[in-house]
């Protein structure tokens, strides 16, 4: 026989595991969609892609952001429009995404979207280079970051570099 209380462990247990099965599947189609506008993007399909990625971006989803600020960055199928790809990159680089948080630091090293400030470009870069394996990746936020600091003062530097361990310390989640 038994008992209400394993009756309803038992059915906790059930909704327990239909539920992450539902979240599984809801992140498998997530993933399927991501991919399906990788494919649409790659054959220059860009409308698809961006079909594709918004509704993801608008969730949360960090490639998709990423992938949307890319496509406001250069006009695919929407109008060029950088303080929108800005926009986007903050998104995905608040999640820890490296290649935004990288992305970030070229904006605001040229001004693309924001003004021009090579604190936060240095912060960015630096919040980024370390975020990559090593290999091509992190050698170019590395290089870029070491370009930005050509151009700031050593007060600058100490700044971008204080703002960066701050943002890490908001942001204990991207470590």
């Amino acid at each position: 026989m038994t008992t209400p209380k394993a009756t309803c462990a038992g059915i906790a247990l059930i909704a327990a595991l239909y539920t992450g099965v539902i979240l599984g599947l809801t992140a498998c189609t997530d993933e399927a969609d991501f991919n399906a506008g990788v494919a649409a993007y790659n054959r220059g399909d860009y409308a698809t892609a961006l079909r594709e990625w918004r509704p993801l971006a608008k969730q949360g989803h960090a490639k998709a952001q990423y992938n949307l600020g890319f496509m406001y960055a250069l006009g695919r199928d929407v109008p060029q429009d950088y303080a929108e790809a800005v926009g986007w990159y903050r998104k995905a680089a608040a999640q820890g995404y490296a290649e935004a948080q990288n992305v970030l630091g070229f904006m605001y090293g040229e001004g693309q979207g924001v003004p021009q400030d090579y604190v936060q470009a240095h912060m960015w870069l630096n919040i980024a280079a370390p975020r990559f394996p090593p290999g091509e990746h992190r050698d170019n936020a590395v290089n870029n970051r070491d370009i930005v600091a050509k151009r700031m003062t050593p007060a600058q530097k100490s700044e971008a570099e204080q703002l960066g361990k701050e943002w890490l310390v908001e942001h204990p989640e991207v470590r």
